[in-house]
């Protein structure tokens, strides 16, 4: 056994020297070489916002971004080849070899791929797939449709509230499908159409204010909330407040800005009862049953994700992706016999955009890249907190909006990581004011165009699904005073309170 840990120890030596000596050969890396790879990922997130006009999927830009940088790298010499050490493959404290294979021989692009962000989205897609089946999200917005009365202003209320609450539950997308529909179906039965393009224009801003209310509502959260170790609790009540009160002054502004009011007289609020008294929350309940057992799942896979960090016997150490598919597996066992109709709804595109953007920074890690950009966020972050806090929140929202959030977020993530100002703003780096600064940016930027995320290209397609008047220029001229409240208000609640 003594001999077993020995070879490992010294395998790893080895790897750790072959490392340092391979880091020192690259730390140089030639001007022009850290030049070509910033052009490729220029070229990258160029052609990512410009995804529909060329006829591509994320997954296919980038995973051809990553396929022409790893060719590229290893012609210049820029990558490490040869085998790794397996993780938990010996215990140092213990002394303990747990597998003789103590180096594993992997593809070199293969280690670099966050499997734990990677399993958090495959996961938390699964289920809130299944769970979706049972009725219970359109059942809780049919009970608030009813609930309000059919009045305006108190529905306007009551789905956007609706909106932020689903955001943080499903994902983005799946919200403003939801809420868009009923919205539509809502309105019109109510008679009120001249209402629908403010009301589907605020849905989709409250999307992305939702998706910034817990560690899974959005792809940017997952990414910096792992990469600053930000727990679940910890991320949902340092972004409450906010959301709350950024939800509360986007309701308001829209009901001034689209003149929404309150029903005046006890007739048209009886007739508005009446008419939204027809709608049946139970239309969309295949089964009790299963209703009230994704009901049990919901919840406790809500506290799961809040007390991963508490869970007994070392459970906490299989990390969120690992709870994530746990649930899934256990919804599905609902639908054993039609899992396939499941696994065909997960967006595998996303996740193989995500694998090929790992790649793609890690290569631009080796060919200098991020320390070039590095240095100019860190020009930002030597000035007073404050100042930089503000600065870097606000670039952020704009880079978020004529691009896409998740490279921005991942790039940014892995630049603070390394930057040592992050860890001396607070004994605690996750408390950084630097880490929600991207977070706040990169989720609300996209308030700021159509094509900022991919909700605003949702609300824009409901809204041209119904013959409304609103063109890419008319989104960013109403969208605008909107997005500029929120993110100057994030800016205030960065630098006053973080």
């Amino acid at each position: 056994m003594l001999e077993s840990f020995s070879i490992c120890m010294l395998a790893a030596d080895e790897l750790a020297a072959d490392a340092t000596e391979h880091a020192s050969v690259h730390h140089d890396v030639p001007g022009w070489v850290t030049c070509l790879f910033l052009t490729i990922l220029i070229a990258m997130v160029g052609s990512l916002a410009l995804e529909e006009k060329i006829h591509a999927k994320k997954s296919m830009i980038v995973g051809t971004f990553a396929g022409i940088s790893l060719l590229l790298a290893t012609l210049l010499d820029l990558l490490s080849f040869g085998k790794v050490v397996l993780p938990g493959s010996y215990d140092l404290k213990k002394h303990l070899v747990y597998d003789d294979a103590c180096l594993l021989d992997l593809p070199v692009y293969i280690p670099q791929i966050d499997w734990g962000v990677i399993t958090i989205i495959l996961g938390a897609s699964l289920f809130v797939e299944v769970t979706s089946r049972s009725g219970v999200f359109s059942w809780m917005a049919i009970r608030l449709t009813k609930a309000s009365g059919g009045d305006p202003w108190r529905l306007m209320i009551a789905y956007g509230v609706m909106t932020v609450v689903f955001s943080a539950m499903l994902n983005n997308v799946t919200a403003m499908i939801i809420i868009g529909s009923l919205t539509a179906v809502s309105l019109n039965k109510l008679q009120r159409k001249d209402l629908l393009l403010g009301f589907l224009l605020i849905e989709g801003l409250l999307t992305n204010v939702g998706g910034l209310l817990t560690l899974i509502s959005s792809v940017p959260n997952i990414i910096v909330g792992k990469a600053a170790g930000i727990s679940f609790v910890k991320f949902f009540l340092v972004a409450a407040p906010y959301v709350v009160v950024t939800t509360a002054v986007t309701l308001v502004f829209g009901k001034w800005r689209f003149g929404i009011k309150g029903l005046k007289t006890e007739e048209d609020r009886q007739m508005a009862r009446e008419l939204v008294a027809s709608f049946d929350e139970n239309d969309g309940v295949p089964s009790d049953r299963f209703f009230w057992f994704s009901v049990g799942a919901l919840v406790t896979f809500i506290l799961c994700l809040s007390f991963q960090s508490a869970l007994p016997c070392d459970l906490d150490k299989l990390g969120m992706g690992f709870i994530a598919l746990l649930f899934a597996g256990v919804v599905l066992m609902a639908y054993k016999s039609e899992a396939d109709k499941f696994y065909a709804l997960v967006d595998w595109d996303l996740l193989a955009f995500f694998a090929s953007l790992f790649v793609v920074i890690h290569i631009m890690e080796h060919a200098q890249v991020l320390n070039l950009i590095g240095g100019g966020i860190a020009a930002v972050l030597n000035m007073p907190i404050k100042l930089a806090s503000g600065i870097l929140l606000a670039a952020s929202a704009v880079a978020s909006s004529v691009t896409d959030n998740i490279p921005l977020a991942a790039v940014l993530a892995k630049i603070l990581q390394a930057n040592p100002v992050v860890q001396l703003t607070d004994p605690d780096p996750t408390a950084s004011s630097f880490w929600w600064c991207v977070i706040f940016g990169a989720n609300l930027g996209g308030n700021i165009t159509p094509i900022g995320s991919a909700s605003t290209v949702v609300a824009m397609t409901v809204i041209h699904r119904y013959k409304l008047p609103l063109t890419f220029i008319g989104f960013v001229k109403t969208a605008a005073p909107f997005a500029a409240i929120q993110i100057i208000l994030a800016i205030i609640y960065v630098v006053a309170f973080l």
